[in-house]
């Protein structure tokens, strides 16, 4: 079982840092093509990631719902995503799914 001796969680910390690198990968590969992001895609993705920062603490309280609540909004965008930056997004939607699952 992965822990950590320090009071975090590692598997919701990669969550939160891979949906943070394709939120930075997003706008940069938006700006590259000249358009605009979408706001409600980024604010989305900006949540769900202050969930997941919330969450990497095993001793916040409600730490379990935050992470689901997380892992869920992850998997939507993922799948609304899939066919440019989806699947990451939709991979660290599970991992902060499990990671809710474990904060039993």
């Amino acid at each position: 079982m992965i822990s950590s001796r320090n009071g975090w969680d590692p598997l919701a910390a990669i969550a939160v840092l891979i949906a943070v690198a394709m939120l930075v990968l997003y706008v940069v590969l938006i700006r590259q093509q000249g358009g605009h992001a979408a706001a409600w895609f980024l604010g989305g993705l900006a949540v769900a990631a202050l969930l997941g920062i919330y969450g990497v603490a095993h001793a916040a309280p409600r730490r379990g719902l935050a992470l689901a609540v997380s892992g869920v909004v992850l998997m939507l965008l993922g799948i609304l995503g899939i066919l440019s930056i989806g699947l990451p997004i939709l991979g660290a939607g599970v991992l902060a799914v499990v990671a809710a699952a474990r904060s039993r």
